[in-house]
């Protein structure tokens, strides 16, 4: 079932405050209009998504057309038209995360939600969305509260993790930090941190166990002093660095090259 979130924050206009932090957003680069992405992070904090006045405002303070704001914020998927819920719940399905569980768990919370992809549930509190990779293979099936991950999950645990998240319980990601709320994070990716962001674990047992095997066997890095000035045979970096170049180049004459023309053929009378 679609619906509005029960108050629904697109009601809340672009004020003072969130104008003068879109003012700020613009002048953290030096091309202003690198500032979009950020800007459009921060309207959907405020408003619960990406909204007409949003996209006015951002061309305005950007000197952009509306069309070449809109056209950015309906390319990435992040960016959202309709309300959103309190919490965004993405269900990784792509390859691994699909083999390993994603698929079985996005469908069995379809029907524990009522709700299709990209759909929000009646009381206003979780949107479902089926998300392309997100960069953690080594901890499949991955869900996602807010953007915060929540690994190895099965369909029993993702039912219970919405259903925690429903009655407004304590909710932590096992490699990040509390869950707050879908505007909120909005609001970090906007640039505006909230102070959470070495809270809880940086990373999981899976991404630790390269690291593990090299100190065990005593593997390391070379120093920077012995990575300074040379690279192999005594030549420097710079000299490395045309070399790579030089080869790149040849190796992409060759991929360009015809079976006629690395035969001669192209060359014959």
């Amino acid at each position: 079932m679609v619906t509005q979130t029960p108050t629904d924050p697109a009601d809340t206009p672009i004020g003072p405050t969130t104008l003068a932090e879109l003012k700020e957003l613009a002048g953290r680069y030096p091309q202003a209009r690198s500032a979009l992405l950020p800007m459009l992070h921060l309207v959907q904090s405020v408003q619960g998504r990406v909204t007409t006045e949003g996209i006015e405002t951002c061309a305005r303070i950007l000197d952009l057309t509306e069309a070449e704001v809109s056209a950015v914020a309906t390319f990435y998927t992040m960016y959202k038209r309709r309300p959103m819920g309190t919490h965004h719940v993405g269900v990784c399905t792509n390859t691994l995360c699909a083999v390993m569980g994603g698929d079985e768990i996005f469908e069995r919370l379809c029907g524990h939600l009522d709700v299709g992809n990209d759909e929000t549930t009646a009381d206003g509190a979780i949107t479902l969305e089926r998300v392309e990779c997100n960069a953690a293979c080594d901890f499949a099936p991955v869900v996602m509260v807010n953007w915060e991950f929540f690994d190895q999950q099965t369909p029993e645990s993702a039912i219970d993790l919405v259903e925690r998240l429903r009655a407004g319980e304590r909710v932590a990601s096992p490699r990040g930090a509390q869950i707050t709320s879908w505007r909120e994070a909005e609001r970090v990716l906007a640039g505006f941190e909230d102070g959470r962001v070495d809270e809880g674990p940086a990373a999981g047992e899976a991404s630790l166990a390269g690291l593990r095997i090299a100190q065990e066997r005593g593997w390391q890095a070379p120093s920077l002093e012995e990575d300074s000035g040379t690279g192999r045979g005594g030549e420097t970096k710079q000299e490395a660095a045309a070399e790579a170049d030089t080869q790149r180049a040849e190796s992409e004459t060759v991929a360009e090259q015809s079976p006629a023309d690395v035969e001669g053929g192209a060359d014959d009378d």
